[in-house]
């Protein structure tokens, strides 16, 4: 399995090494927050990017022949801790993801090194991590644009919470679908490469 290690680094170290920043990262930042007392303690601002338009260039100076476009951020003066916690969850999808993402990416390399690159096992671990990334991306999304929803739906008088305010602040997150899309198509390709090197090893 040497020549399998081989073929995964300089990748699976970087990732070991990455997963681990992350995760002592987000462990002191908990700490701290819970120690300083920083649930709640900063403000609460949000980007409407479904509302826009043209501003005049008495404070811009564009030049001539281009327009400038003003995008609405509304931030609250005195935040309760309903909005706060609705604010601290809407980038917690997202965080979950790429957490989640990177340690079954570890889980792939270290398996592969250990047991092979064509095993039916490495193909599961794939098929896992493809399926982690494209379920997992599209909820994040929709999760994350109802929390901004209802944290805009707070902040503005002109936005309330329906379904056609989230889906305007939901985008489909392309490149994390087709990277999930290309693992399916790995795992398939490994797991019909670990069945012929299980021929080949019953041939020999």
């Amino acid at each position: 399995m040497s020549e399998d290690r081989k073929m995964l680094e300089p990748m699976a170290t970087v990732v070991s090494i990455a997963l681990r920043v992350l995760l002592t990262l987000v462990t002191l930042g908990v700490v701290i927050r819970i120690v300083h007392g920083g649930w709640g303690s900063s403000g609460v601002c949000i980007t409407d990017d479904s509302t826009g338009g043209s501003v005049g260039a008495d404070r811009f100076f564009p030049e001539t022949g281009a327009s400038v476009d003003a995008v609405p951020r509304y931030c609250a003066d005195a935040p309760g801790t309903a909005l706060h916690l609705l604010n601290e969850l809407s980038t917690l999808p997202s965080t979950l993801l790429l957490i989640g993402g990177l340690f079954l990416l570890h889980q792939l390399l270290k398996g592969a090194a250990r047991e092979g690159v064509y095993t039916t096992r490495t193909a599961s671990r794939f098929r896992l991590l493809g399926w982690w990334l494209l379920l997992g991306s599209l909820i994040a999304q929709v999760i994350e644009s109802n929390l901004k929803a209802a944290v805009l739906a707070q902040l503005a008088t002109n936005h309330d919470f329906t379904a056609s305010s989230w889906l305007e602040l939901w985008s489909i997150p392309y490149l994390a679908v087709l990277t999930g899309l290309g693992l399916l198509t790995f795992a398939r390709i490994t797991h019909a490469g670990a069945a012929m090197r299980e021929d080949l090893e019953g041939v020999v």
